[in-house]
């Protein structure tokens, strides 16, 4: 038996940290319809029009609170300022994404997860979705 330096490992079952402060939020792959971009912001570049439609009915908004939809509002204002020319603010756009869950790191971080069931109908959906586009293409190339 080879001698091991310090004590033993501790089992499996007695691992720390279980419970996150924030718990555990599932999220469904659903897309909600969200909510229109308000017209007071004044919003003028492609790209902070869709910046805003994506998180606005992405599966995060679902546990929003009137704050969360605020701060969307303001971030929404530096995207516009950032595709307007304003390249500095791409640091304080990717925190405040982060701290919605925005990359799969992010998500992990926040320890949010998508049900089985939802990532499997989503791969379906994907995969209907290539299939019709093939399809698509076929009959152009046909043509």
């Amino acid at each position: 038996m080879p001698s091991r330096r310090g004590p033993a490992p501790n089992p499996n079952a007695r691992r720390r940290n279980t419970d996150h402060a924030l718990g555990e939020h599932g999220l469904s792959l659903s897309s909600g319809e969200g909510r229109a971009l308000p017209k007071s912001l004044g919003i003028e570049t492609g790209g902070a029009k869709r910046f805003w439609k994506t998180w606005a009915a992405a599966p995060q908004t679902e546990h929003w609170l009137e704050t969360d939809w605020a701060e969307l509002e303001l971030t929404t204002r530096l995207v516009d300022a950032f595709y307007q020319g304003n390249v500095r603010l791409a640091g304080e756009i990717r925190q405040r994404v982060g701290r919605w869950g925005a990359t799969t790191e992010d998500r992990a971080r926040l320890r949010m997860n998508f049900d089985q069931q939802a990532e499997q109908e989503a791969a379906q959906a994907t995969q209907e979705a290539t299939t019709n586009l093939d399809e698509e293409l076929f009959k152009m190339l046909s043509e």
